[in-house]
């Protein structure tokens, strides 16, 4: 700093400008009425007399405007809007010397104002209201193709939607008839769901007992068949179960012969 003094003085006796530009600026230099081609970025600067520095803000700025809109069914919608934007680094000297370097009110404003008109008067009041996102959508995507490249603009945002009272009551009651018929609907269908999901299981269930029956009839047939055609393997059977006991006679009653059966296996 006490280098840089003597040389300010000397800068201050000789008439020449001294101007610091700032993060996120750009200065644009007039000398004698004629602009000086780039912008001077951040850091010190000085220039001859005659000469003034204009700085030029090339951060996102925010700026809010209504819009007075009409719908399609001719209601009067208000619109709060918001657009973010930026001037490109590449552009500074052409805004500066078109806008002064404020290119809101003359370029973007009314731009946005049209776009905004435009997409809104094609839907009902009802539908600016649920649709806000394809209105924003709509809106950003024209507002980029009238503004052009000297301007990035970044974002449009429908910051509010303002309907008469009368209107948006009607609005917000017919919402609410279209919630509850949309329930309705979903636990109609849904007792329809249960009411199938229960036919299809007692269905299975009948299916399956009938299989079932069917292996029974064709193993109990199976073993008639087999018993009939060996008649020996019932007395096999007996042999394979005897537990080592003597036999034991059952009277048939009558004074009969009786039956002569082996001692079985674990009781049977």
């Amino acid at each position: 700093m006490n280098k840089l003094l003597p040389c300010l003085l000397l800068l201050s006796v000789s008439g020449c400008v001294c101007h610091t530009v700032e993060p996120g600026v750009r200065s644009v230099q007039v000398t004698w009425g004629k602009l000086k081609d780039p912008a001077l970025g951040e850091g010190f600067h000085t220039a001859g007399v005659g000469t003034s520095f204009n700085d030029v803000s090339i951060r996102t700025q925010k700026r809010d405007f209504k819009a007075d809109c009409f719908s399609s069914d001719l209601q009067h919608v208000d619109m709060m809007v918001a657009v973010l934007f930026r001037i490109p680094d590449s552009k500074v000297i052409d805004v500066f010397r078109q806008y002064h370097g404020e290119p809101f009110e003359v370029l973007i404003a009314p731009r946005a104002q049209e776009s905004v008109k435009e997409v809104t008067a094609v839907r009902s009041a009802e539908h600016i209201v649920k649709d806000r996102e394809k209105v924003k959508a709509e809106a950003l995507q024209s507002l980029k193709e009238k503004v052009g490249d000297i301007i990035v603009i970044e974002d449009l945002i429908v910051v509010d939607v303002k309907l008469s009272p009368q209107l948006a009551q009607a609005i917000e009651q017919k919402m609410v008839q279209e919630q509850e018929a949309a329930k309705a609907r979903f636990t109609k269908q849904k007792a329809e769901i249960d009411a199938e999901i229960t036919i299809a299981q007692a269905k299975g269930e009948a299916d399956a007992a009938v299989l079932k029956a069917e292996a029974d009839a064709r193993a109990i047939k199976i073993r008639g068949d087999a018993l009939r055609q060996n008649p020996n393997i019932v007395q096999l059977q007996l042999v394979e179960k005897w537990n080592g006991v003597s036999p034991q006679i059952v009277s048939g009653g009558g004074g009969g012969l009786g039956m002569l059966l082996p001692g079985l296996k674990d009781g049977h």
